[in-house]
């Protein structure tokens, strides 16, 4: 007895210790909360709301208690922005136009949107904004100059600086990132990760500060293949995803997982589902191996860290986030949807 009883104590810690929650989700709940003619392809979990911006200058924010809907029209001038960034600190939101005039907007102290930011040259395209911390973010957008468009923050999105291309490795020509969904850049800690249309990954440890550049096996060999989409689960595991829009069932090379940090990339589930991809996220709670994407051709999900993949829903989006283990929001054409993932 005196051996069984210490054997029956270590048993039940271990059966209580937490471990990664399995969900094995095989099916989703798709409720539509908004239809109107915008085209959504940012949106941003915050404080009890998220919000997003798109197409016409329209952009919002949903109530996450109510599901409750309050969309605005920004308006420059005489023109109504495309909005494919968007980001958020703990007082303040962000959003950001692709094309020109490039056009970063920022909450003001009136309650209404206020520019901080405008970039008229040619070329200038954004794609993607983030942030590390309440003073400091980045947005990035394609190359000019030889380099890719990285803006910079240390003041809480009050002022931005473009980081001179001295300053960083230099840029394939052409290469940029498709503003897709608002996730070619991942952060984790200090450290951001930026997938690019030419399947590099563009890495900085340090806020910005410095940059090195990692080659990834994503096909990039015509102008609609590269990376669309990437996530971190921690500073070593993250997923990058992409493909060809123009052929959204090619299924080879579009698939890549990393486990030390993105130096290294691995294709998985070649020539199987799924195709073209433009938002990727993993599942909360999951230590890394459950996934979930999202394209116009529907929702697929992962248990097992990419290597397998089932379809969920051939409903279509452009970006969703989860603001729980199993539920998310979704946005594409005309629409903003809730997710609950069974």
């Amino acid at each position: 007895m005196r051996l069984i009883f210490p054997f029956c104590i270590f048993f039940l810690l271990l059966s209580c210790s937490e471990g990664p929650t399995v969900h094995n989700f095989s099916s989703v709940e798709v409720e539509d909360l908004f239809t109107d003619s915008v085209s959504i392809r940012a949106m941003e979990v915050m404080d009890g709301s998220v919000a997003f911006a798109g197409t016409g200058g329209v952009f919002g924010s949903l109530d996450l208690a109510t599901d409750q809907i309050r969309a605005k029209q920004q308006r420059y001038d005489t023109l109504y922005p495309e909005f494919r960034a968007v980001a958020h600190t703990a007082t303040d939101f962000f959003m950001l136009s692709a094309g020109r005039p490039a056009l970063l907007f920022k909450t003001g102290n009136d309650g209404l949107m206020e520019l901080v930011y405008k970039e008229d040259d040619k070329g200038v395209f954004y794609d993607s904004m983030i942030f590390w911390s309440d003073r400091e973010g980045i947005a990035i957008g394609d190359e000019m100059g030889g380099c890719l468009s990285i803006l910079i923050t240390r003041d809480g999105g009050t002022t931005w600086n473009k980081i001179l291309c001295a300053d960083l490795p230099g840029a394939i020509p052409g290469e940029g990132a498709f503003a897709a969904s608002n996730t070619n850049i991942a952060i984790v800690d200090d450290k951001a990760w930026i997938g690019t249309t030419e399947g590099r990954i563009y890495y900085s440890p340090d806020k910005g500060e410095t940059w090195e550049v990692f080659n990834t096996p994503i096909r990039s060999d015509q102008p609609t293949r590269g990376i669309y989409s990437l996530h971190f689960q921690t500073d070593k595991i993250g997923i990058a995803m992409g493909g060809d829009y123009t052929e959204p069932t090619a299924m080879k090379g579009n698939k890549a997982i990393t486990v030390d940090g993105g130096v290294t990339w691995s294709l998985v589930a070649e020539d199987s589902l799924p195709g073209y991809t433009s938002c990727v996220q993993f599942v909360p709670d999951s230590d890394g191996n459950e996934i979930v994407s999202v394209s116009y051709s529907g929702i697929s999900y992962s248990a097992n860290r990419g290597e397998k993949w089932i379809s969920l829903s051939e409903e279509p989006f452009y970006t969703f986030r989860f603001v729980n283990d199993s539920t998310a929001y979704a946005a594409g054409k005309f629409r903003i949807s809730k997710l609950r993932f069974k």
